[in-house]
Protein backbone atom coordinates (compact mmCIF):
# COMPACT_ATOMS: atom_id res chain seq x y z
CA UNK A 1 0.00 0.00 0.00
CA UNK A 2 1.35 3.23 -1.23
CA UNK A 3 2.32 5.49 1.97
CA UNK A 4 2.83 9.74 1.08
CA UNK A 5 6.02 10.59 2.96
CA UNK A 6 5.57 13.31 5.81
CA UNK A 7 6.57 16.58 4.43
CA UNK A 8 10.46 17.95 5.87
CA UNK A 9 8.84 20.98 7.22
CA UNK A 10 6.44 20.27 9.78
CA UNK A 11 2.77 22.15 9.43
CA UNK A 12 2.92 25.53 11.73
CA UNK A 13 -0.57 24.75 13.45
CA UNK A 14 -2.61 28.31 14.35
CA UNK A 15 -2.41 29.39 18.03
CA UNK A 16 -6.06 28.74 19.57
CA UNK A 17 -7.11 32.81 18.84
CA UNK A 18 -6.35 32.83 15.14
CA UNK A 19 -9.41 33.05 12.64
CA UNK A 20 -7.58 32.91 9.60
CA UNK A 21 -5.62 35.25 7.14
CA UNK A 22 -7.17 37.98 4.87
CA UNK A 23 -5.87 39.68 1.71
CA UNK A 24 -6.66 42.57 0.64
CA UNK A 25 -7.04 43.44 -3.13
CA UNK A 26 -7.58 47.03 -4.73
CA UNK A 27 -9.82 44.99 -7.96
CA UNK A 28 -12.80 42.87 -8.20
CA UNK A 29 -10.66 40.80 -11.35
CA UNK A 30 -7.71 40.25 -8.72
CA UNK A 31 -9.86 39.15 -5.96
CA UNK A 32 -11.59 36.26 -8.31
CA UNK A 33 -8.04 35.44 -9.73
CA UNK A 34 -6.89 35.11 -6.69
CA UNK A 35 -9.92 33.17 -5.34
CA UNK A 36 -9.36 30.86 -7.98
CA UNK A 37 -5.62 30.12 -7.47
CA UNK A 38 -6.55 29.53 -3.86
CA UNK A 39 -9.24 27.17 -4.79
CA UNK A 40 -6.65 25.65 -7.13
CA UNK A 41 -3.90 25.25 -4.47
CA UNK A 42 -6.42 23.13 -2.31
CA UNK A 43 -8.00 25.26 0.12
CA UNK A 44 -11.78 24.80 0.83
CA UNK A 45 -12.29 26.49 3.60
CA UNK A 46 -13.02 30.37 2.61
CA UNK A 47 -14.75 33.41 2.00
CA UNK A 48 -14.73 36.83 -0.14
CA UNK A 49 -16.19 39.67 0.88
CA UNK A 50 -16.78 42.67 -1.67
CA UNK A 51 -18.48 46.02 -1.72
CA UNK A 52 -21.05 44.71 -4.69
CA UNK A 53 -21.48 41.25 -5.76
CA UNK A 54 -19.31 40.06 -8.53
CA UNK A 55 -19.94 37.50 -11.22
CA UNK A 56 -18.25 34.15 -11.39
CA UNK A 57 -16.80 34.83 -7.54
CA UNK A 58 -18.93 32.10 -5.68
CA UNK A 59 -18.18 29.40 -8.55
CA UNK A 60 -14.39 30.71 -8.03
CA UNK A 61 -14.28 30.23 -3.80
CA UNK A 62 -15.97 27.01 -5.12
CA UNK A 63 -19.17 27.22 -3.36
CA UNK A 64 -22.43 24.90 -3.69
CA UNK A 65 -25.35 26.11 -4.74
CA UNK A 66 -27.98 27.00 -1.82
CA UNK A 67 -30.56 24.74 -1.24
CA UNK A 68 -32.99 27.99 -0.24
CA UNK A 69 -35.69 27.83 -3.59
CA UNK A 70 -36.38 24.76 -2.78
CA UNK A 71 -37.32 25.26 1.27
CA UNK A 72 -39.25 28.43 -0.11
CA UNK A 73 -40.97 26.29 -2.38
CA UNK A 74 -41.58 23.63 -0.09
CA UNK A 75 -43.18 26.46 2.43
CA UNK A 76 -45.28 28.14 -0.60
CA UNK A 77 -46.38 24.32 -1.53
CA UNK A 78 -47.46 23.64 2.54
CA UNK A 79 -49.52 26.55 2.86
CA UNK A 80 -51.11 26.13 -0.63
CA UNK A 81 -52.32 22.58 -0.04
CA UNK A 82 -52.57 23.06 4.09
CA UNK A 83 -55.34 26.41 3.19
CA UNK A 84 -56.93 24.54 0.42
CA UNK A 85 -57.72 21.47 2.47
CA UNK A 86 -58.54 23.22 5.54
CA UNK A 87 -61.27 25.16 3.33
CA UNK A 88 -62.07 21.75 1.72
CA UNK A 89 -62.64 20.81 5.57
CA UNK A 90 -64.76 23.21 6.58
CA UNK A 91 -67.05 23.48 4.01
CA UNK A 92 -67.95 19.69 3.23
CA UNK A 93 -67.17 18.30 6.81
CA UNK A 94 -66.68 20.41 10.00
CA UNK A 95 -69.70 22.93 8.84
CA UNK A 96 -71.64 22.33 5.18
CA UNK A 97 -74.03 25.06 4.81
CA UNK A 98 -76.05 24.92 1.68
CA UNK A 99 -75.59 28.98 0.05
CA UNK A 100 -77.39 29.71 -3.15
CA UNK A 101 -77.45 25.94 -4.62
CA UNK A 102 -73.73 25.56 -4.91
CA UNK A 103 -71.99 22.60 -3.83
CA UNK A 104 -70.31 21.74 -0.86
CA UNK A 105 -66.75 21.50 -2.43
CA UNK A 106 -66.63 24.59 -4.74
CA UNK A 107 -63.49 24.55 -5.37
CA UNK A 108 -63.16 27.61 -7.47
CA UNK A 109 -64.21 29.83 -4.20
CA UNK A 110 -61.24 28.40 -2.52
CA UNK A 111 -58.55 29.86 -4.91
CA UNK A 112 -57.64 33.79 -3.49
CA UNK A 113 -56.95 31.93 -0.04
CA UNK A 114 -54.83 29.22 -1.18
CA UNK A 115 -53.03 31.95 -3.26
CA UNK A 116 -52.49 33.79 -0.44
CA UNK A 117 -51.60 31.13 1.41
CA UNK A 118 -48.92 29.80 -0.40
CA UNK A 119 -47.19 33.81 -0.90
CA UNK A 120 -47.39 33.95 2.65
CA UNK A 121 -45.88 30.75 4.03
CA UNK A 122 -43.45 30.76 1.08
CA UNK A 123 -42.32 34.28 2.21
CA UNK A 124 -41.93 32.85 5.60
CA UNK A 125 -40.14 30.75 4.67
CA UNK A 126 -37.51 32.85 2.88
CA UNK A 127 -36.82 35.04 5.85
CA UNK A 128 -36.64 32.48 8.61
CA UNK A 129 -34.86 29.81 5.77
CA UNK A 130 -32.42 32.85 4.93
CA UNK A 131 -31.36 33.68 8.77
CA UNK A 132 -30.63 29.93 9.20
CA UNK A 133 -28.99 29.33 5.78
CA UNK A 134 -27.22 32.18 6.88
CA UNK A 135 -26.37 31.92 10.16
CA UNK A 136 -28.22 35.03 11.15
CA UNK A 137 -28.52 36.98 14.11
CA UNK A 138 -24.14 36.81 14.14
CA UNK A 139 -23.47 40.50 15.39
CA UNK A 140 -20.16 39.72 15.68
CA UNK A 141 -17.74 38.32 12.83
CA UNK A 142 -13.70 37.89 13.79
CA UNK A 143 -13.17 40.02 10.13
CA UNK A 144 -14.52 42.74 11.32
CA UNK A 145 -11.32 43.17 13.25
CA UNK A 146 -8.97 43.29 9.84
CA UNK A 147 -7.22 46.89 9.45
CA UNK A 148 -8.69 48.86 6.73
CA UNK A 149 -11.97 46.31 6.77
CA UNK A 150 -14.81 48.97 6.46
CA UNK A 151 -13.57 49.82 3.18
CA UNK A 152 -15.48 46.61 2.02
CA UNK A 153 -18.34 48.36 1.49
CA UNK A 154 -17.07 51.04 -0.90
CA UNK A 155 -14.16 49.79 -2.96
CA UNK A 156 -11.32 47.28 -1.43
CA UNK A 157 -11.79 43.43 -1.90
CA UNK A 158 -11.02 40.57 0.59
CA UNK A 159 -9.92 36.87 0.59
CA UNK A 160 -10.36 34.89 4.14
CA UNK A 161 -8.49 31.64 4.58
CA UNK A 162 -10.04 30.43 7.73
CA UNK A 163 -7.29 28.55 10.45
CA UNK A 164 -9.86 25.41 10.18
CA UNK A 165 -9.08 24.47 6.74
CA UNK A 166 -7.31 21.67 6.44
CA UNK A 167 -4.68 22.79 4.43
CA UNK A 168 -3.86 26.17 6.28
CA UNK A 169 -0.27 27.05 7.77
CA UNK A 170 0.67 30.18 9.22
CA UNK A 171 3.37 30.53 7.41
CA UNK A 172 2.77 28.84 4.07
CA UNK A 173 -0.97 30.65 3.68
CA UNK A 174 0.62 33.94 4.60
CA UNK A 175 3.33 33.59 1.37
CA UNK A 176 0.95 31.89 -0.98
CA UNK A 177 -1.54 35.31 -0.68
CA UNK A 178 1.29 37.56 -0.82
CA UNK A 179 2.30 35.51 -3.89
CA UNK A 180 -1.30 36.31 -5.73
CA UNK A 181 -0.43 40.19 -5.15
CA UNK A 182 -2.71 40.91 -2.10
CA UNK A 183 -1.90 44.59 -1.04
CA UNK A 184 -1.58 43.58 2.36
CA UNK A 185 -2.17 40.11 4.41
CA UNK A 186 -3.39 40.45 7.87
CA UNK A 187 -3.83 37.73 10.74
CA UNK A 188 -7.25 37.41 11.94
CA UNK A 189 -8.09 36.66 15.91
CA UNK A 190 -11.22 35.62 17.02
Amino acid sequence: MFKPRASAVPAVKPSPGVYGLVAEFDNAEALTEAAEKAKAAGYRTMDAYTPFPVHGLDEALGFKPTRLPWLIFAGGLTGAIGLFGFQSWVNVIDYPINIGGRPYFSWPAFIPVTFEGMVLFAAFSAVFGLFWVCGFPQPYHPVSNTPRFERASSDLFFLCIEAKDSKYDATQTRRFLESLGAQAVSEVEN
